[in-house]
Parts: C-alpha cells; structure tokens; sequence
C-alpha cells in the first residue's frame, strides 16, 4: 500500500480548530444548526485525509466503524423516547409530578433536584437511567412550580454524574480505575478530593438560587392547586403506577442489558395505562411510536376542557420518533469523529503535549487538555478515559505519582464534561430527555465542570496528590525523566 503523508502539527490541529470555530461562530453568533456545522466540519478533516493519500472508501469505512460502535447508544435513546411516550399514558410521570408539586417547595426544587439525583446515580450507578426517570418527572415539577428549566435541567444532570463518577456500581468508574491501573476503591476515594468541593459548591449556587429566585406565591400556589387537580382527574393515581421506573431501578443496579429493560418498562407502563386508565392497545402504540397526547383522554370520553395550558406542555411528550432528530445530530457528530480517527491527528497533538511537561501541575493539566479534546473531537466517553491514560501512565510513573491521580483526571476531565457538549450522545441524551438545550443547562451543571479546576489547583499546589512509595519511584528501564 502506498505511504500516506504525515501530518504536522498544524495540520492535525485544522480540523479541531475549524470546528471550535464553526461551532462558536456559526451556533454561537448565527444560530446555525449544529448538525451542518458538524458535517462542515467532516468536510474539513475529510479534506485532510484526502491530502493524506486515503480514499473515499477509507473514509467512509472510518465512519462507517465509529457509527457501528455508536449503534447500541442510539437505540438506547430510541428506547428512552419510545418509554416517555409510554409512562405517560400509564400515568407514571404525571403521578410522580402530581407528589412533587404537593410535597416540594418552589424555593427548594433546584437543590432538590440535585440530592434526589445524586442518591438516585450513587444507588444504580446510572447517570443516563438517573435522567430518564426521576430526572423527567423533576423537570415536570419544575414546570408546574414555574422555576427556572435549565437550572433545574443543570442540578439534574449534575446529580446523575454524581453518583455515575463515585458509584462502584458505575461503569465508567470501573473503567477508568482499569485502564490507570488502580484499585477501583481507591479511585473512589481519591475522586472525593475533586468531588465533594465540587457538591458543595453546586449545593450552595442552588440554594442561593432558590431565595433570589422565588416565583410569586399566591399565582404560583393558584397555578399548582390547577395542575395538581387537572392530573387527578384525568389519571387513576395509586403507588401500582411506579413499578415502571422500580423495574428501569432495578435493572440498573441489578446490571441488566439497558435495552430489554426499558422496552419492558414500556409494554408494562402501556399495560398499566390500558387496565387502569383505560386506554386502547391502539393508543398505546401509538404512544410508544408518536408520543403522547392529551387528545387521548377526549378519545376515551374523559372530559378535556378547561385544562390549563401547562397540563398539554407537560403531557405530550416522548415517543421514538421525537429522538429522530437527535440521532441525525449523533450521526452527524460521528462523521466528523471519523474522519478524524483516521487522520491520527489526535496522536500528532498529544505526542506534542508530551514533550512540553515539566512539572506535576503541567501534567495534570495536558491529562485534562487530552481529555477534553479527545471527548470533543471522538464524542466517545470510554475513549477519553482510554487514550489519555494509556499516554501518560508513564509519565505519572516517572514522575513518583500513584496512577489513581491519573484516574481521578481522566474521570474530572471526561466522564462528567461529556453531558455538557452539543454533540456527544450523553450530551444530546441529557437535552432530549430533560427538553433543555445543552448549552442552556451548561452554566448550572455545576458539579460536572467544577472538578475541573478543583484539578488543575491540586496539580499546582501539591495538595490532594498522591505519592508512590519510595520504593516504587524507580523509573521504568530505558525511560528518561520527563
């Protein structure tokens, strides 16, 4: 085969950059659709692996493998649309904002959102399962309370990746801990460092929000008495309408293959919602597919006059085809990732951060620059825990740091930044799920990209940095210190 052309550093740097670009100018200042600035950014790094000597069908073989392995993600979010649409007509969502309208307090709801988040991601070590249950049914709360969605959308998002970075029941816990080399509970413990600083700081910006923030009482009390009574008599309310997110639980902490799980949510949410609300198989069908509507109710002969413009905002919802425009946007995201893989234009920029580390600090800080940039540029989570630390795994070793530093960055860095860009399917997840743009809950998703800079002041300082024993510090054979 013919030798394809290397590239410098300026070369490999074009692609990233011209995205960076198109997505600050064009989304940012002209509001252009994100999924053509993502194609126009597979356009650019298509032209340099062209330049490189590759062919059409080297690029779209590229494209071809990263969407193969994006698959079980988009059928995921398939499967995520199709159950909202069906707890819906079971009644499990309105039931479970029918308690919070009742039970919590409009100047609480943002750090609410947050605890019950976190307790419920620890617990199941599931950030996208956190979301998808007690994260809609808390934005609904949010809705019926009148407080601020993308606030309550950022509390809720900070509080799944709470427990999806400290949870042993995590996977991307689990793999950061294997692919540094460090025991799993150790990892554990050495995230508090970044993590507990980053939950108080969340817990506190929320409760402030909540008295600087405080809807008028009496229109607000008035707009609940109306949502609350609109849910009772449209719905049949007993505890029986929980067993659905109990099973999406249940398989959560159990393991369970995500798939099979949420379909079987759905089927029994569609059973619930024809046995005891008394809808048609028809209907339920129809809101596994299409979604929900509240003209089903007038179907069946219950009376819909007079409801309150919330109720149709809050109950026409899900089904799977409303995912179909986030799935262009994960096919378009993976086009550009493609493309990209097959340059190595990743290797050429990292290979370059190598060389400039001197210190602690500077380590810490190209482990995080890494992260982010192969979280972005591949919009595949496990690879940005993957690849940076099989690079620098090394360099900690020479340098007399315990590899559970390494864990603890790759994790600050990747699994809990990735929900907050446009692109990547946590982050096109988390915005379909909860109905806020990402860019909107960005600045509240306080816990996700706190630890960040928690990281990056430890590596400055020394502080919360491990050592390796004195015995262990000895450089590997025919590496020179760094």
């Amino acid at each position: 085969m013919k030798a394809k052309k290397e590239l410098n550093l300026g070369l490999a740097l074009l692609p990233i950059v011209a995205m960076l670009m198109l997505l600050v100018i064009g989304y940012g200042h002209y509001k252009l659709p994100i999924e053509s600035l993502l194609l126009a950014s597979a356009a650019v790094a298509t032209a340099v692996a062209y330049w490189q000597g590759y062919h059409w069908v080297d690029i779209m073989d590229a494209i071809v493998a990263k969407l193969a392995k994006a698959m079980p993600v988009i059928l995921i979010l398939i499967c995520v649309g199709g159950m909202i649409g069906a707890w819906m007509l079971s009644g499990t969502i309105p039931y479970m904002v029918y308690w919070g309208l009742k039970l919590i307090s409009p100047q609480y709801i943002v750090i609410t959102a947050f605890l019950i988040t976190c307790a419920t991601s620890v617990c199941t070590g599931t950030s996208w399962g956190t979301a998808g249950t007690v994260g809609v049914a808390l934005m609904g709360v949010a809705a019926g309370l009148d407080v601020s969605l993308p606030a309550t959308a950022g509390a809720v998002v900070s509080g799944a990746y709470f427990g999806d970075k400290l949870s042993p029941l995590s996977d991307s816990t689990n793999f950061a801990a294997i692919v540094a080399e460090t025991d799993l509970y150790s990892h554990i413990r050495h995230l508090m460092y970044t993590t507990l600083p980053s939950f108080a700081l969340a817990a506190g910006v929320y409760l402030l929000f909540g008295y600087n923030h405080l809807p008028n009482h009496a229109a607000n009390l008035d707009k609940v008495d109306q949502i609350i009574t609109s849910i009772a008599s449209l719905y049949h309310l007993n505890a029986i309408l929980l067993a659905p997110p109990i099973l999406v639980l249940w398989g959560a902490i159990t393991k369970r293959p995500v798939i099979p799980v949420m379909l079987a949510a759905s089927v029994m949410a569609i059973s619930i919602g024809v046995g005891l609300q008394g809808f048609t198989v028809q209907q339920g069908c129809i809101s596994l597919i299409h979604g929900f509507s509240t003209s089903m109710f007038a179907a069946q002969g219950t009376e819909v006059t007079g409801l309150v413009n919330d109720i149709p905002r809050l109950l026409d919802r899900g089904g799977m085809f409303s995912i179909m425009s986030t799935i262009l946007l994960v096919l378009c995201a993976f086009s550009f990732a493609g493309a990209l893989t097959l340059t190595g234009a990743l290797t050429v920029i990292i290979n370059r951060l190598l060389k400039a580390i001197r210190s602690v600090g500077q380590l810490i800080a190209a482990t995080v620059a890494t992260t982010l940039l192969v979280t972005g540029a591949t919009s595949d989570g496990k690879l940005a825990l993957l690849i940076p630390a099989e690079l620098f795994r090394e360099s900690y070793l020479r340098m007399g740091l315990d590899t559970k530093n390494l864990s603890r960055t790759v994790e600050d860095a990747g699994t809990v930044t990735e929900p907050l860009l446009p692109w990547t399917s946590a982050g096109v997840y988390m915005a379909s799920t909860l109905g806020v743009s990402t860019l909107d809950l960005l600045p509240w998703a306080i816990q996700c990209y706190a630890a960040i800079f928690f990281a990056l002041i430890y590596g400055f300082t020394g502080f919360g940095i491990a050592k390796l024993p004195a015995v262990a510090r000895t450089a590997p054979q025919g590496l020179n210190p760094v």
